[in-house]
């Protein structure tokens, strides 16, 4: 008898296969059988008109801090995530000198766009090493499984100290030599791979840039031949790709033996460049190396409200003002006094903000409920207001107003050049990339984007109406079983016997994300987006039931991943 059969189900299993229904067994968190004579099990699931899908591997996420001290891992756990990586873009918490972890913070603050506050007062730091890093998180309970990466900022910084954070520093010899030391040490423990930062749009919180930004090649390529050493791992790579930049990249591939994973997007300044990049991952790959785009699902986008980290008025003299009062008594004041709305509206600040802002309604979106993802250009505030006859900041404010102050706009600002998904679609559909860049547990009062495995299916499956979708099932590998294997994580994303038994059954008719709200639930009370999904039936890790009609049931089943794992011999 079975621990669990999962009856009737159309399974979607993760190979880019057709779809098919059957019965799913499951015993000691493995799947055991799938077909349709499966005997009895212990608990019996009719899963009669829902989708049978792997659970999602989510391989670019920023839960490095989060992971320590929330068992639940929201939202991620909502949207159907049963493993997820972290330690991404070359920062994080590990390894790290006693009295430094300001640094750090600092860092991931500037970066990663999460509160100091918060990142002080949830993490314990009770640990030095990567590796002591690791014993914490494999110690400590959570719905889903992780894993980690060694970043070069804390490595760089741990090594050099105050020098390590001056990206124009050249490490010794010696310097270089210890850091390889330490990295091939992580990795050997059980880190997935390491990461850094090449983009000038990385800064820590003071301004400064990311401490990797133009880390010179003596210095990769000591880091590449630790990984080559230690056999393992995964060089994720966050950077600008310019002329020449992609070259480095792919040396460093070279020398290491190992997989490279770079961020693919399109940027307005170059809308173009993404194809270039493109074609430099299909020529790597067609050479013999092992090299892929993440790619996101849809714009990335920051989210602006009354509550938000940004605005268009969040820099205004008049908005400063109400500063001691409550959200509720701001919104109450600006409706009732409209001297204060003339201010804010007729009055524009000559700062930087107010411009880019003023360049940012052109580009901008009322966030309908439910979202729209894809809204036409057509849209855009000032448009709208054009054809209104009205200001176009009276026009944003009077949105922002809605709901008693909970409207909200959109700002695409990556993957939205042409005013629709085109090139996104573009993206996905390449055998060379796979899913990424949801930022879960980063960006947390400006962007909302771990939602990115609901809206991937539900978007470019079932309800995109400006162009083309993508099938279901090249969907679902593209973010289980190809993003698991893209990390050596063999054992799961796929359903088939002796694969982990992380599975979402899902009601693919109802499947939807909800429209982002602000929580402030992070430690100090920090304020983050969160955004919920409708559809997960039911979403299994290890065998074990950690969600059920969208509510935690208790259970933490999730486990530290420590290094590559081997696929099941079938």
């Amino acid at each position: 008898m079975h621990d669990i059969v999962i009856r009737t189900g159309t399974v979607v299993d993760g190979t880019g296969n057709p779809r098919y229904v059957a019965d799913l067994g499951v015993d000691n968190g493995l799947i055991s059988a799938v077909g349709n004579e499966i005997s009895a099990g212990r608990r019996e699931i009719d899963a009669d008109g829902l989708m049978v899908l792997p659970g999602w591997v989510d391989i670019h996420t920023h839960y490095d801090g989060q992971a320590t001290w929330d068992p639940y891992m929201t939202p991620s756990s909502w949207h159907g995530v049963t493993t997820t990586v972290f330690g991404n873009c070359g920062v994080g918490f590990a390894p790290v000198r006693p009295g430094s972890q300001n640094y750090l913070i600092n860092l991931m603050e500037g970066v990663e766009d999460i509160p100091g506050t918060v990142l002080a007062d949830g993490i314990d730091f009770n640990w030095e090493s990567f590796p002591e890093y690791l014993d914490v998180l494999g110690s400590t309970k959570r719905v889903m499984n992780v894993g980690a990466q060694v970043p070069h900022g804390a490595l760089r910084f741990y090594v050099m100290g105050d020098r390590g954070a001056d990206h124009d520093e050249v490490p010794t010899e010696d310097e270089i030599a210890e850091m390889a030391r330490l990295l091939e040490e992580s990795l050997r423990a059980g880190a997935l791979g390491f990461s850094t930062s090449r983009t000038v749009k990385h800064k820590a919180a003071d301004g400064s840039p990311t401490p990797s930004l133009s880390a010179e090649d003596i210095e990769l390529a000591g880091l590449a031949q630790a990984m080559r050493r230690a056999g393992t791992g995964v060089f994720e790579c966050n950077s600008d790709l310019g002329p020449g930049e992609f070259l480095a990249l792919r040396k460093f591939a070279e020398l290491s033996g190992r997989p490279l994973s770079v961020l693919l997007l399109q940027v307005d300044a170059q809308p173009e460049l993404w194809r270039q990049t493109l074609k430099q991952i299909q020529e790597a790959n067609a050479d013999g190396l092992s090299v892929n785009g993440q790619v996101g699902c849809r714009p990335i986008g920051i989210l602006m409200g009354l509550e938000t980290s940004i605005h268009p008025f969040s820099s205004h003299p008049s908005w400063r003002a109400l500063a001691s009062l409550s959200p509720k008594e701001r919104v109450i004041k600006i409706k009732e006094d409209a001297s204060l709305r003339r201010s804010l509206v007729e009055v524009r600040p000559n700062d930087g903000h107010t411009k880019w802002m003023a360049e940012a309604l052109d580009k901008s979106f009322e966030l309908s409920d439910p979202p729209d993802y894809e809204p036409h250009p057509s849209q855009t505030i000032t448009r709208r207001a054009e054809r209104m006859g009205q200001d176009r900041w009276d026009l944003a404010l009077e949105i922002l107003l809605q709901e008693d102050g909970k409207g909200f706009l959109l700002f695409p600002f990556e993957n939205y050049s042409g005013g629709s998904l085109e090139v996104v679609r573009e993206m996905l559909v390449d055998e060379n990339t796979i899913c990424g860049l949801g930022d879960a547990g980063a960006h947390v009062a400006t962007i909302c984007d771990a939602s990115y495995p609901t809206f991937l299916l539900t978007h470019w499956a079932r309800d995109r109406k400006r162009g083309k979708g993508v099938s279901l099932e090249a969907l679902v590998a593209k973010q289980t079983g190809k993003t698991a294997a893209s990390y050596g994580l063999l054992d799961r994303g796929i359903l088939a016997p002796g694969f982990r038994a992380d599975i979402n059954l899902v009601d693919f008719a109802s499947l939807s994300v909800t429209r982002p709200e602000l929580a402030y639930d992070l430690p100090s009370g920090g304020k983050r987006f969160i955004q919920r999904a409708v559809g997960y039936e039911r979403t299994f890790v290890s065998g074990i039931e950690v969600m059920c009609a969208g509510e935690h049931t208790g259970e933490f089943p999730g486990r530290l991943v420590r290094g590559e794992q081997r696929r099941p011999k079938l």
